[in-house]
């Protein structure tokens, strides 16, 4: 687990940093818009992903004027495209693996032609 997703604040500390009621977040939680961890006591842990989050939630309907039918689909929407841009990595890596191994053939292929015309 990355220190991003790794929870750590209760909810009091959680409102107080994104600056929202506590019962917001309790509503946002229900909407499916944040998903806490729970500790073993079921307290709510909220990550440093999930203050982000949250403080993107705020400042789209804020800010924006965005209502949380829209914050749901741009939410979607981002997470469809860090899917994506994940899928383009590992395309890139498969790629440049593939990219290598031909230049390692080539070069095989040159040295041995190198080494018969010095036979």
């Amino acid at each position: 687990m990355d220190e991003e997703s790794k929870p750590r604040y209760v909810i009091s500390v959680a409102t107080s940093m994104v600056g929202i009621k506590a019962h917001t977040l309790r509503y946002y939680e229900r909407l499916g818009l944040v998903q806490p961890e729970r500790s073993s006591g079921n307290i709510r842990l909220y990550s440093e992903e999930d203050i982000d989050r949250l403080r993107y939630i705020k400042a789209l309907m804020s800010d924006c004027g965005v209502n949380l039918a829209g914050v749901e689909v741009a939410l979607r929407l981002m997470q469809r495209m860090k899917d994506m841009e994940q899928q383009l990595e590992e395309m890139e890596r498969k790629v440049r693996k593939i990219a290598e191994a031909e230049i390692e053939d080539i070069l095989e292929d040159i040295i041995e032609d190198a080494e018969w015309k010095e036979v």
